[in-house]
This record gives C-alpha cells, sequence and structure tokens, in this order.
C-alpha cells in the first residue's frame, strides 16, 4: 500500500534523517580514529620510554629508570621473580594487561616490555585513567549527533517551505477549481520552471478534455434530435396504420411489433442520453414506475425471439414493487437481463419474479462459471457459447444504470439446476 503522506512531511523526515544519519557516521567514525590513533601514539611512546629506560640504566646502573610520571621497574634475569607472574614470560612489545582489583573492579594497563644487556624492563602506563575522558568525549559527540539532528530537521521545515511554496500553490488551486466546478488558466501564476511547464501541461490537457466533453455532448444532442425524430415518424405511421379498417390479424401483429420495437429503441436513447450527463446522477423528475408493469411489456416484446423454441417465458408478481426512476431506465435494463435468459435458454423456461424489493430472471440455460458472475458486467465480455454479432455491451450498460439510481445487479448460478439467476436490488 502506497503512503499517503504529504509531500512535505516525507521530505521534512528524509532531510532530518540524513542529517542525523550523517552526523551519526561522522561521530562513529570520528571515535574510532582517535581511539585507534591514540592507541598507536601510547604504544609508540612507552615503546620509546621503555627503550630509553633500558640503556640509561646499562650506561649508569645508578640512576632511577622511572620518574614522577612513569611507573618503571628495571630487573635482571636472577630477580626477575619479583614481577608478577603474569609479566615474566612476556616478550619484548607493548602488551594489554587487564588486572581485577580487590574492590571487584577491573583495570586496564599497557605494559611495555623491552629484554636487553641482560635487563628486563617494565613500563605501565594506566588506560583506565583515559576512561572518564572517553567517556565525556562520547557523551560530547551524541548531544553533537542530536544538535545536528535538529539543526537538519529545522533545515528541512525550512527548505520544504520554500521548494515546495510553488507545488502547495499549485495543488491548492487545484482544489479550488474542484470545488467551484469550474477551471481557470494555471500556467499565468507561476514561473517558467518546472512547477510552470507542469501548469501549462495542465492547462493543456484541461483545454483538450473541455473539447472533447464539449463535442460529446453536442453529438449526444445531435444523435438524440436525428434519431427521434424517424422513430416519431415510425410510430405515428405504425398508429395510423393500426386504425384501418381491412388490417388483417397477421399484419396488425406485425405492427405492434414494430411499435415495441420503435418504443425500445426511443427508451435506449434516452438512457444511453442519461448515462452521458456530466452530473452522473439519476434523475427521476418524480417518476415513479412499477416494476411488475415494465417487466409484463418487456416479456411481450421479447416473445419473438420465443419461436422455435419449446421455452415458456412466466411472470410472477409477489408483490408491487415500485421504483423512483424512469420507465425508459429499467426497460433497457430489464430488456437486457429478459432477452440474455432467453437467448441462451435453448428449452425449459424463464422466470421473472418480482418481490422483495427486486426482481430476479431465472432461466434453464447452461448457466455460468461462478468465477466468470463479475466478469460478464464488462465491457466486451460474452458468455460462454455466445452466437451471433454482439458486442458484449449489454450487461455493461445496465451495470452503469443500476450504479447511476444506487441499484445493485447481479449474476449467479442456479444451485438446484442447470441456469443463471440475474437479479437488481432496488
Amino acid at each position: 500500500m502506497q503512503s499517503r503522506r504529504k509531500l512535505r512531511f516525507r521530505l521534512i523526515v528524509s532531510f532530518a534523517l540524513f542529517g542525523f544519519g550523517l552526523s551519526a557516521l561522522f561521530a562513529v567514525a570520528a571515535l574510532n580514529i582517535r581511539a585507534k590513533v591514540e592507541s598507536q601514539l601510547v604504544t609508540a611512546s612507552l615503546q620509546q620510554d621503555v627503550d630509553q629506560a633500558v640503556e640509561k640504566v646499562h650506561k649508569d646502573p645508578s640512576k632511577p629508570a622511572g620518574s614522577d610520571l612513569i611507573e618503571a621497574w628495571m630487573r635482571s634475569d636472577r630477580t626477575l621473580y619479583n614481577m608478577p607472574l603474569s609479566w615474566q614470560a612476556l616478550d619484548s612489545g607493548v602488551h594489554d594487561i587487564y588486572e581485577t582489583g580487590t574492590d571487584g573492579t577491573t583495570h586496564h594497563y599497557k605494559l611495555a616490555v623491552r629484554k636487553k644487556y641482560g635487563l628486563i624492563g617494565f613500563i605501565r602506563y594506566d588506560v583506565t585513567r583515559d576512561e572518564l575522558g572517553k567517556r565525556q568525549l562520547l557523551i560530547s559527540v551524541i548531544g553533537a549527533v542530536f544538535l545536528f539532528g535538529l539543526l537538519s530537521l529545522a533545515i528541512g521545515v525550512w527548505l520544504s517551505r520554500k521548494v515546495l511554496k510553488p507545488v502547495s500553490e499549485l495543488a491548492d488551486r487545484l482544489r479550488d477549481f474542484r470545488k467551484a466546478g469550474k477551471a481557470e488558466p494555471l500556467a499565468p501564476h507561476f514561473a517558467d520552471d518546472e512547477v510552470g511547464e507542469l501548469a501549462h501541461a495542465l492547462d493543456e490537457y484541461s483545454a483538450r478534455l473541455t473539447a472533447m466533453v464539449e463535442r460529446d455532448r453536442e453529438f449526444n444532442s445531435d444523435v438524440s434530435h436525428e434519431l427521434r425524430t424517424p422513430l416519431a415518424v415510425i410510430a405515428s405511421t405504425t398508429e395510423l396504420l393500426q386504425g384501418s379498417p381491412d388490417l388483417t390479424e397477421k399484419l396488425s401483429e406485425r405492427l405492434k411489433r414494430i411499435e415495441r420495437a420503435s418504443r425500445q429503441a426511443t427508451e435506449l436513447i434516452e438512457a444511453l442520453l442519461l448515462l452521458s450527463r456530466a452530473e452522473r446522477r439519476g434523475p427521476t423528475r418524480g417518476e415513479i414506475t412499477e416494476v411488475g408493469k415494465v417487466a409484463a411489456d418487456v416479456i411481450e416484446s421479447q416473445r419473438p425471439q420465443v419461436r422455435g423454441k419449446s421455452l415458456t417465458i412466466e411472470l410472477i408478481v409477489d408483490e408491487t414493487v415500485n421504483v423512483n426512476a424512469p420507465a425508459s431506465v429499467l426497460s433497457v435494463a430489464l430488456t437486457n437481463l429478459i432477452g440474455n435468459a432467453i437467448k441462451y435458454t435453448l428449452e425449459g423456461s424463464v422466470k421473472v419474479e418480482v418481490g422483495a424489493g427486486g426482481i430476479e430472471v431465472i432461466d434453464t440455460g447452461p448457466g455460468i462459471k461462478p468465477e466468470d458472475a463479475e466478469r460478464l458486467f464488462q465491457r466486451g465480455v460474452r458468455g460462454e457459447g455466445a452466437g451471433g454479432s454482439g458486442a458484449g455491451l449489454g450487461l455493461a450498460i445496465v451495470r452503469r444504470l443500476c450504479e447511476l439510481y444506487g441499484w445493485d445487479v447481479a449474476m449467479r448460478p442456479r444451485a438446484d439446476a442447470n441456469g443463471a439467476i440475474a437479479s437488481i436490488k432496488f
């Protein structure tokens, strides 16, 4: 899951972490270098002191080997037993010695040993005395790291405000445009930099999108006007022909089919225009539609598809269900659902049940797979075994119409037999 933190917050945190990490890395490196250099200097100094002490005693045995600042001992092979046992086997060089005192504390020494001229010189340096200084230095370094971390945080806050000011202004203007519902040019408000280029690109995209919406709106209006005119002519002519006294029963049935097809085309145009409107709401104009009546009309209009099939269509109205929507919208949705059930069912029955705040279309066709139920509502997807030249748009239109009015449309296989169930919950 992507982070929803604001860009400024992420910039401040990144800058503060970078400053803190860099300061900590520098502090650790400084402490390690200081410890190594100090150890090398102490070792070289002790080695030099013990060499000088041995040379001085060799030349003049009466002079002391040490001084007020150096603990030094000079022994021969015969008097070596006077020294601590752990020292006696040491070779020439500088050694780290750890001794535990009577109070239980551990002391760290550096012991320089030099064997020459039959003499054995020892010089001891108490490293424990430097521990206090090291702790003080460590505390100072830690304090400096936190100080630099706070300084980095303060600089990050200041820089984020300066750097992101144009971006924040662009976001604020876009937010205001979204609330107002009207876009204005952005580029004149920004300098000729990266943010200005982004504002210019947004202006161009907004202009293209606005032009596209206007073209679609004009096209929909033109299509609505141009298609309704011939449909009105077909409807009026059909009505006149049905009033002829010498009309045969067969011809009358054909005229009724033409009338139903004309009405369905008009309803489909209204539904598609409704989907193309910018408000994306389900306007009703106070229309109350009875679901059972629309379902009965749709079933009658679909009966010509049943010819040649051993198929029965039954409408069951358990209770009256009314919806606050135009009849044309409900008719388009039910025409697709009932038409698909008749199309895919070669024999058996198609039941349309109205009640419990919804409608169900139950068929005895080949059915659908549970995993394909939701996929059938996608554009261009057709059911298995679909014939004809359909584009797979019917159920996608039904889904969009139902979403427009807050209805719940679904498909599922029958649990007790072959077939599928299409349902709309209002």
